[in-house]
């Protein structure tokens, strides 16, 4: 008698186990979240950097105490009443009870190894980082203050782009950015740019690509499109690498490729360059 293969008739496969957050996507190394945290949530065996949510961006960077957040009381609205599965305020709710943030921006003074600025740093967490009327605003006011207190400007961008539920308020604020940086070189002060992966959408092309010095980390997205996207248009194939930090640098479209630990010496480095008398 023929065998019936009831694998096949039924398919009852059991579900795959769920995938931790801390497994690292490209070696497969696991990890608590107390050992991400003391290595910058960087992979120990392959170096990935995985994503860093930007109060510890702020604590790996600033001087223990130094940091004083600005504009913390802005909060998103909802102008365009926008509703798709779900309505735009509840959305914003969501995010700001997940991550503690108001907006997907944390923007303040600080000094780095003594050495006074302004930072202004991105949250991927919040929205997928997403750029509305309030990021654009928190990035208008540190750029202000920046220029008012004589300090240079670093910004830490992680971002996917304009935030859709805005509408046209939000492609605006990509100019309203453009300006506030170009104010800030006006004053004479500096600003330094760091991307983090992904950095796309309006934010690259708006101030993420405007700063005096150009850093990244390694295997960050930094292209205005996803490579997913941009084959299904052009219907090429792309490198491999295409839109990442290593092809950018190859190019010549940023400074310097540097790893998470590194970046705070490193940052510092060009605060004291910048503050060099001449």
């Amino acid at each position: 008698m023929a065998k019936i293969d009831v694998s096949i008739e039924t398919n009852d496969q059991p579900a795959p186990p769920p995938k931790h957050p801390n497994t690292c996507p490209s070696c497969h190394s696991h990890y608590r979240d107390d050992e991400l945290e003391a290595s910058l949530w960087v992979c120990k065996q392959c170096g990935h950097h995985f994503p860093m949510r930007a109060r510890a961006r702020i604590g790996s960077l600033a001087d223990a105490g130094s940091f004083s957040e600005e504009a913390a009381d802005l909060h998103s609205e909802d102008p365009l009443g926008f509703f798709d599965l779900r309505p735009y305020t509840e959305r914003i709710a969501e995010a700001e009870l997940s991550t503690g943030l108001s907006d997907a921006m944390v923007i303040g003074s600080a000094t780095i190894e003594r050495r006074p600025c302004e930072l202004a740093i991105m949250d991927f967490a919040f929205m997928g980082g997403s750029m509305g009327s309030v990021v654009g605003e928190k990035l208008s006011r540190a750029a202000d203050s920046a220029a008012e207190r004589g300090v240079p400007l670093v910004s830490v961008t992680s971002s996917g782009g304009a935030r859709m539920q805005e509408g046209i308020l939000s492609l605006m604020q990509l100019p309203k950015a453009v300006a506030a940086i170009e104010d800030l070189r006006d004053s004479g002060q500096a600003y330094i740019s760091v991307m983090a992966h992904p950095t796309t959408g309006g934010v690259l092309a708006s101030f993420a690509t405007l700063g005096d010095v150009l850093l990244a980390e390694p295997g960050a997205l930094m292209s205005f499109a996803g490579p997913r996207v941009v084959q299904n248009i052009t219907r090429e194939k792309l490198p491999d690498d295409f839109g990442s930090a290593e092809q950018n640098v190859r190019f010549g479209q940023i400074d310097e490729i540097v790893p998470r630990p590194e970046l705070r010496p490193t940052v510092a480095r060009l605060l004291r360059l910048f503050d060099a008398p001449e």
